[in-house]
């Protein structure tokens, strides 16, 4: 099962994948996600993905989700953000996103708030953080 909706103020898509996705589903949802993230076009998206109920997906559907990040990478995605709880997913989607280079642009989080907190604001607080201190010596 699935869930995909976008927040148009914040320029965020926000999904749920629950259970275990075949892969007919996994196809339908590739295309609502795309269809979503085409409609925010020009603008800095951010993709809220809530995974912790998501099952390891087969070869197939992991593959469908690393075209999906391809395509989003590609289409202006600028911020992920995953809740993950399954070590065994999070290792699965680790791999993933190495490979459709989503990675560098990923975090994961625990809980809603912070991931939603991050995805608008991004790392502001770092930008005005002190200089480093020297090493003692």
């Amino acid at each position: 099962m699935f869930r995909i909706d976008v927040d148009g103020e914040h320029a965020i898509v926000e999904f749920v994948l629950d259970g275990y996705i075949r892969v007919q589903e996994m196809e339908s949802f590739v295309q609502e996600l795309e269809r979503a993230t085409a409609s925010l076009s020009g603008r800095d998206i951010k993709i809220k993905a809530d995974l912790r109920t998501l099952r390891p997906a087969s070869p197939e559907a992991a593959n469908m989700i690393r075209r999906v990040q391809e395509y989003g990478l590609r289409s202006g995605v600028v911020r992920v953000a995953e809740l993950v709880e399954s070590e065994l997913v999070a290792l699965q989607l680790n791999r993933v996103a190495e490979n459709s280079h989503t990675d560098k642009i990923l975090r994961r989080f625990w809980e809603e708030a912070p991931a939603r907190r991050w995805l608008i604001f991004g790392d502001e607080e770092k930008e005005e953080s002190p200089s480093p201190r020297p090493m003692p010596g």
